[in-house]
């Protein structure tokens, strides 16, 4: 089941929403978190609201064009609006802005996939991609969110985080993507530990099988937690080019903290 929206408001807070606009904001979540088109029966069920609440709801958010359907009329997915919105909010994040020039030099030193990512409770989502120059890469796409535990991206943020803040942000089990995800609560916070200790995170296979990821994260500003990544298949990687990867990461990340600086100052 998706997590519902407010779920960590306090009881007044949650208290005064409105049920119905709670209802449409945890749809369009719930839409947001693949590209797969979703039935009134699915969303009835990850979302626990009855299939005769869902019809108007879906019909209205369709009729605005926040979602759309397929041929069939039958499965829901996201809108043109919804696009737009979403675009206009990663147009005007100023870490997004403050790392374009970065991300943009980064990708062409390196020549493999580079993300800017943020975290937002157990997940981390893609703020900003700079694809690979091969053929063979990652697939991941901007306002993708996958589990922070199982990507270097997201275990470089919850490193930031003390031990009991990413013991409630997470859900235990922890899903598992690959046989390499790291599931177990003792094993994630040994990696995190280390993380912390090295300064960068690495995923071998525990998002994707067959690619490896360094990640490095910015310094926390007092709104968000982010970091930069670099994917690249097992094929076209050795220890000494991890090695040369993770340095470059390091230098952006060292280059998009001046930046931040200069802009707070």
């Amino acid at each position: 089941m998706s997590q519902s929206v407010g779920a960590d408001a306090d009881p007044s807070a949650r208290g005064a929403m409105v049920k119905s606009a709670v209802r449409t904001l945890e749809i369009l979540e719930c839409l947001g978190t693949s590209p797969e088109r979703r039935s009134v029966a699915t969303l009835s069920r990850e979302l626990s609201i009855p299939k005769s609440s869902l019809h108007g709801i879906l019909r209205t958010m369709t009729a605005s064009g926040w979602l759309e359907t397929d041929a069939t009329g039958t499965l829901y997915g996201l809108g043109l609006r919804a696009l737009l919105t979403g675009a206009a909010y990663v147009e005007t994040d100023d870490i997004v802005s403050l790392t374009q020039r970065t991300l943009d030099s980064l990708s062409d030193l390196i020549g493999e996939t580079v993300h800017l990512g943020r975290l937002d409770g157990p997940n981390v989502i893609y703020l900003a991609k700079r694809e690979s120059v091969h053929a063979l890469r990652l697939y991941s796409a901007v306002g993708r969110r996958l589990p922070a535990h199982a990507t270097a991206l997201g275990k470089s943020l919850l490193a930031q985080l003390p031990a009991g803040e990413v013991d409630r942000r997470l859900t235990w089990p922890l899903k598992s993507l690959t046989p390499q995800t790291i599931v177990e609560p003792a094993a994630l916070h040994h990696e995190l530990e280390l993380i912390r200790q090295q300064g960068y995170a690495l995923d071998h296979g525990e998002n994707a099988e067959g690619i490896r990821c360094m990640a490095v994260a910015l310094r926390p500003t007092a709104s968000s937690y982010n970091a930069i990544s670099c994917s690249v298949p097992e094929g076209r990687m050795s220890d000494a080019r991890q090695t040369d990867i993770t340095a470059a990461l390091r230098d952006a990340v060292t280059m998009v903290n001046t930046l931040i600086g200069r802009s707070r100052a």
